[in-house]
């Protein structure tokens, strides 16, 4: 054989090799997705779900009846369309055909029956969700047909439609449900999602893969990762030396840096959470409104967002954010340490006193810090707040009790309204029915604001629910059942060769349509 038809031979047989790689994507980017978040999800069965870690990680697997767009607007989701009846007492539901969970079994109108009801606890009211006020005015849930539900109301409820958008109200497979152990709760979502479950390494990851039968087409991304990092210096690490392809809540002092560097692209999107420290008011030293408002006014906020957040934020105005229905400018507390002392001092407190004060760390931007600043403040007017922390889950389930349980005398938690309905943000967390286990963690009541929120919630005229919430914020507010921090930003940050990345005013980051160039 000749020397050129050996030399042709061999490079032909590299041409076939190289195509033949080619072929099999070994040089094709990896579409393996990697997300790092602060806090790792409590739960991700519907019955126990509270954070939006948990709704970020769940919404990828598990899809809800209407989706609530970026813009807030309510889009279809697995429901196509939805109308009241005349008389506003019940609501037409049409589901999407030809949907399967990720088990194989149908979606219809029989399993959103069977999910709504387990939500509510038709079965065994103790057994509801703990965000079952989202369905409180449900009577009942009826099969039409196998593609449409009825669903009638108690009482007219005007923010329905919000709350079916709710990440927490998702469609799980009711074979799945049915096949968990007495007392044991989904750990595995088998949701209808372009994702489907893979693992849940606890305290380090989540992973889920590619739907290929997904309905709205199968997603880009073979499979999609959350890192749970609580330390925000580690998470911008792995974002620079590409361990993960993105992070949410970059440190304020890091977004300069990262903004500089061509391979990284900084996310600046709005927030419907505001961050606030609640009060245990079966304390006997919170009962006087006078040591609350007291606390009020120790605390600088407009501080706190410069030297912590870069100016990223606004102080607390509210008890819910600008961009909520029903919002109210009512505040913010004026920062004055002379006014805190002289209520304390008029409270019986002229030297102070020492309280128990928790907070997370990682799950919300620079908790600790923040917490370790008004521990400072707090000092200033003879305050001593002794500072405990947990992770995440650990911390819910220590701070989330019934007072008869507490060992807080104060709390650090955040609020989204991510219904963009006052309903939301005020009924869960200070009407006197929403004691833990669920939200009202600060176990406020306050009969004239309970009305009013009952009232709100069967009103279908906007203008008048818009007043009556307005009565209810400045009754909350005067009352002072926690110490109003400040609305929070969202700065997240991405590879730049992440693109499709949806970065929700919710909290949310999604990947749905996601990919990696």
């Amino acid at each position: 054989m000749s020397g050129m038809r050996i030399k042709m031979i061999v490079i032909a047989m590299i041409l076939v090799l190289a195509s033949l790689l080619f072929a099999q994507g070994a040089f094709a980017v990896s579409q393996d997705m990697v997300i790092a978040i602060g806090a790792e999800p409590e739960n991700l069965d519907p019955l126990k779900m509270m954070s939006a870690p948990a709704a970020t990680i769940a919404e990828h697997m598990v899809e809800t009846l209407i989706y609530l767009d970026v813009d807030g607007t309510l889009q279809p989701a697995l429901a196509v369309s939805w109308e009241p009846a005349e008389d506003d007492m019940s609501w037409l539901i049409n589901l999407r055909e030809g949907v399967r969970f990720h088990d194989g079994t149908p979606f219809n109108a029989e399993a959103v029956k069977y999910n709504l009801d387990r939500f509510m606890g038709v079965e065994d009211p103790a057994k509801a969700a703990i965000f079952s006020f989202l369905l409180g005015e449900v009577s009942s849930v009826e099969v039409v047909d196998e593609y449409t539900i009825q669903v009638h109301l108690k009482k007219p409820f005007a923010p329905i439609a919000s709350h079916l958008s709710h990440s927490f109200i998702g469609m799980h497979s009711p074979a799945s449900l049915e096949a968990l152990p007495e007392g044991e709760f989904a750990q595995a979502p088998v949701g209808t999602g372009p994702f489907k479950f893979v693992s849940w390494d606890r305290g380090e990851q989540i992973t889920m893969r590619r739907n290929e039968d997904y309905w709205d087409g199968a997603p880009k991304l073979d499979t999609v990762t959350f890192k749970f990092v609580p330390e925000a210096g580690s998470r911008v690490i792995m974002l620079e030396t590409g361990e993960v392809h993105a992070i949410m809540a970059v440190p304020p002092t890091d977004i300069v840096r990262l903004d500089e560097d061509p391979d990284i692209d900084i996310v600046r999107q709005t927030s419907v959470r505001l961050i606030y420290i609640g009060f245990n008011l079966e304390r006997e030293i919170f009962q006087d409104v006078r040591v609350r408002r007291a606390i009020n006014h120790a605390v600088n906020k407009d501080v706190l967002i410069e030297a912590i957040f870069q100016g990223v934020g606004e102080p607390s105005s509210a008890p819910i954010v600008p961009v909520i229905f029903g919002y109210h400018t009512v505040g913010p507390y004026e920062y004055d340490p002379e006014k805190a002392r002289a209520l304390l001092a008029e409270a019986g407190y002229p030297d102070g006193f020492e309280i128990e004060l928790f907070h997370p760390t990682g799950r919300y931007p620079q908790d600790a810090t923040v917490t370790e600043a008004v521990q400072a403040m707090l000092q200033e007017v003879g305050i001593t707040a002794r500072l405990t922390t947990y992770d995440w889950g650990t911390y819910l389930a220590t701070v989330i009790v019934p007072p008869e349980q507490a060992e807080h005398d104060m709390y650090m938690l955040g609020w989204g309204t991510v219904t963009l309905d006052a309903d939301y943000g005020l009924y869960a967390l200070f009407h006197s029915s929403q004691w833990p286990p669920r939200n009202n963690v600060s176990y406020y009541a306050n009969a004239e604001v309970d009305a009013l929120l009952d009232e709100a919630r069967i009103t279908p005229d906007r203008g008048v629910r818009e007043q009556l919430y307005a009565q209810a914020i400045e009754l909350i507010w005067n009352d002072a059942p926690w110490l109003f921090l400040y609305n929070e930003g969202q700065v997240n940050a991405v590879r730049s060769n992440v693109k499709g990345l949806i970065h929700h005013p919710l909290e949310n980051i999604l990947a749905w349509d996601a990919w990696i160039e």
